[in-house]
């Protein structure tokens, strides 16, 4: 749905882990890295970039999609590993729609991640 998404972070270092780690299991990985921010991809052309800032910024939610509820569990299993917090199991949240199977987690600056699969179970 988007072109790209950029916001800041304030330890770089630990949300670049974090974020490498978390979305591994949607096949995110780096496709450009300078000092301060990193730009992360699927498919090479949608991205969600990572920069590094000593602003505040407003706690952020962000939700990726997934094809399948077992790569719902493998991002909430990778992102607790590495080092998020557990913001909700992976499960059906029905009062969205039948079948939004998704996982939320916190990152290291409080921004909510959440990982969704809007199919059916196989």
């Amino acid at each position: 749905m988007f072109d790209h998404v950029v916001f800041g972070v304030s330890d770089y270092a630990a949300s670049k882990a974090f974020f490498l780690k978390a979305l591994e299991p949607l096949g995110i990985e780096v496709v450009h890295e300078r000092p301060d921010g990193i730009e992360l991809s699927s498919d090479g052309k949608v991205s969600l970039c990572l920069l590094q800032t000593e602003e505040k910024p407003a706690h952020l939610h962000l939700a990726f999609v997934a094809e399948s509820r077992q790569q719902v569990e493998a991002f909430h299993r990778a992102a607790l590993a590495a080092g998020g917090k557990d913001h909700g199991a992976p499960g059906l949240r029905p009062h969205y729609h039948a079948n939004y199977y998704a996982a939320f987690v916190i990152d290291p600056d409080g921004h909510n991640i959440e990982v969704v699969c809007h199919r059916p179970e196989a």
